[in-house]
């Protein structure tokens, strides 16, 4: 039998060299010491015992054997010489009582390169075993940007000693870490990594059934989208089959893990003239005559206690009053006090087939409920989310935030100006931003000192910047519940007798829904998300009504005059507020001459040159900062980023 098995395996390995030939590569293994010096190799770090996931077994340590096997490990050497006869011995002995003896191999970038045992591997991997058991010595490449992920790698090797799980892009190791259950720097158990090795073998092994072999990125990406929708516990739990069904639901989640550019951001509602068909559709969509389509709201607080509900609140009673004839509204509160997947499941149960969810917060309850409800169109308000199922909405506010802050240059003279920022999430940094680049049009040696609410609170973040004699600051851009009059909105100007709001941005809520809703209805959204392939996020501004600012009557004339003419000017398409050259707090130079686009706007983890303070560590905010960062946080803010 071995004899049969050594010609099956000499047919691959010489398919394999074969193919080498034609397309101009090499048909031999490659060598570690061809482009590792061997003093390199002679200090690197012994591992000791290791088990090698035997498809990163690539390639030999010296050209001892190198022209004794394809790049496959298939033998391409005729069956009647010394080699295949030592080959099918240890073919036999696999099949009679396994390979125990382990290889040797040095690992360079997690790849394996044998020093002894060859032909072990080649019999292990003709056989598709997993696993090899060797004696490993790492050797340690230099630590420049190409190896910034091996190194991100180490890390995670240190704590969990996996070496089967590979990832595309930087900071999927800190992900996996989170999503297993174990906070940062903690170690695995042998009892967890044996748990997720073999969840991890039954997910790859359906990752490759469903074609996974020819996405461009990683097994490891795969699962990360998994996981983020389905969590660690479920997948660990579920069968090889429930696997298998769980990857198909899922698989433009995973496909759009390979894409370069995974967001597709919409800047404005496109126009759209149905046809009949269209019409038809249409009536389809919204139920027909006699039924409304019902939409549900879903929310993480209350209005009567929290600001941003009550802007979507009164945004869903908008809509029910301007489109009653065809829409029905009903809203849901506090969702994260109970299990928000469940109120969603709630909601969809009750008939509604479009959800808004209002928070960042309720982002993973939301795909979640996308994935397990195609029928349903699924919203969640927040931003730069790279996933397939769930359209995601925000305002450009950062248009609003820039008059604010030419109004406030114009005001300042010699006096600084000031910022209270909420959260260091994405939206908010290009707030800060746009403010400052605001003053600095309008008064260029005016400086913009920071804070946050996030960092002990409003109140003392405010205290903060009026210690340090600055009186016009632009606060948050809602009034806290409960306290209105006793603290800034907006551009304030804040004097021993007490705060004067000067301008106030506001956010449209309900000419946004009024909108959505509507292109659901002329099927405008499902056609955009066919079309697109990739993350639908909804980032509109002033053009599309959905913010605004409204000024006091104190304000002074000509600052009222600027205001409406940036306002007239950004509608049109005319100034735009990120347009270089544009300088950060190190000093470098962004994109001179021209202007910033959507996505470098959205991803905005840097503070501009005018701007005094910086963005807040992770372990500097309070506990709802760090939940609302968990969700959506710059780079800076993470707790991956600080690590």
């Amino acid at each position: 039998m071995s004899e049969i098995y050594y010609r099956e395996a000499l047919k691959l390995g010489r398919r394999e060299y074969r193919q080498c030939v034609s397309r101009g590569a090499s048909p031999c293994l490659p060598v570690l010491d061809d482009f590792i010096p061997t003093e390199r190799s002679a200090s690197g770090v012994d591992l000791g015992v290791v088990q090698i996931p035997t498809e990163f077994v690539v390639g030999t340590k010296t050209r001892g054997r190198v022209h004794s096997f394809a790049p496959n490990f298939m033998p391409i050497l005729e069956p009647d010489t010394e080699f295949a006869v030592k080959w099918e011995r240890l073919c036999q002995a696999h099949l009679s009582e396994g390979i125990r003896e382990p290889i040797r191999a040095y690992e360079y970038m997690n790849r394996f390169y044998v020093e002894e045992g060859n032909k072990r591997v080649s019999v292990l991997k003709f056989f598709d075993a997993p696993q090899i058991t060797g004696t490993v010595v790492r050797v340690m490449p230099e630590r420049n940007a190409d190896t910034a992920l091996y190194y991100e790698f180490l890390d995670f090797y240190r704590l969990s000693r996996l070496n089967s799980v590979e990832f595309s892009r930087p900071g999927g190791y800190q992900m996996l870490q989170k999503l297993v259950g174990k906070q940062p720097g903690e170690p695995w158990s042998e009892e967890e990594r044996r748990q997720f090795t073999a969840a991890y073998f039954y997910f790859r092994q359906a990752y490759e059934a469903n074609g996974g072999g020819r996405l461009h990125t990683t097994a490891g990406d795969a699962l990360l989208a998994c996981m983020k929708i389905y969590g660690y516990a479920s997948l660990r739990e579920k069968s090889a089959r429930e696997i298998r069904q769980a990857l198909t639901r899922v698989w433009e989640e995973i496909a759009l893990q390979q894409e370069p550019e995974k967001i597709d951001v919409k800047l404005a509602p496109a126009e759209k003239k149905p046809g009949l068909l269209t019409k038809v559709i249409s009536g389809a969509a919204s139920g027909g005559e006699g039924k409304r389509l019902r939409a549900a709201f879903i929310h993480d607080g209350r209005p009567d206690s929290a600001a941003w509900t009550r802007g979507h609140e009164r945004g869903r009673e908008y809509v029910q009053r301007v489109m009653d004839d065809s829409v029905r509204t009903e809203a849901y509160f506090d969702a994260m006090t109970d299990e928000p997947g469940a109120v969603i499941e709630r909601a969809i149960a009750a008939g509604n087939r479009v959800v808004f969810t209002t928070s960042p917060r309720l982002l993973d309850a939301s795909l979640r409920a996308a994935v397990d409800h195609p029928e349903v169109t699924v919203f969640n308000c927040s931003l730069n989310t790279s996933h397939r199922y769930v359209r995601t909405y925000y305002a450009r506010m950062y248009e609003v935030k820039f008059i604010i802050g030419a109004i406030a240059g114009t005001l300042a003279g010699s006096n600084p100006v000031g910022y209270l920022a909420d959260y260091p999430i994405f939206g908010q940094v290009a707030g800060i931003n746009a403010f400052a680049l605001g003053v600095q049009m309008t008064n260029p040696r005016a400086e913009v000192y920071l804070e946050w609410s996030a960092v002990g609170g409003a109140d003392a973040a405010l205290s903060r910047l009026t210690r340090r004699g600055v009186r016009l600051i632009s606060s948050q851009d809602l009034a806290r519940v409960g306290r209105e009059g006793s603290e800034s909105l907006g551009l304030s100007l804040i004097g021993d007798g007490g705060t004067v709001n000067l301008a106030t941005p506001l956010w449209q809520w309900g000419t946004y829904y009024e909108q959505l809703l509507r292109r659901i209805q002329n099927r405008s959204v499902q056609s955009e998300y066919a079309e697109s392939g990739r993350a639908l996020n909804y980032y509109w501004g002033l053009s599309a009504g959905v913010v605004e600012l409204r000024c006091a009557d104190r304000l002074p004339p000509p600052a009222v005059k600027l205001k409406e003419l940036l306002e007239n000017s950004i509608r049109a398409g005319i100034c735009e507020p990120f347009r270089g050259p544009l300088y950060t707090q190190t000093g470098k130079l962004l994109d001179a001459g021209r202007s910033l686009t959507p996505e470098q706007i959205i991803n905005m983890d840097y503070l501009m040159e005018n701007v005094s303070g910086g963005i807040p560590a992770y372990g500097e905010l309070t506990e709802l900062g760090r939940a609302t960062v968990d969700t959506m946080g710059v780079a800076g803010a993470s707790e991956e980023g600080k690590r």
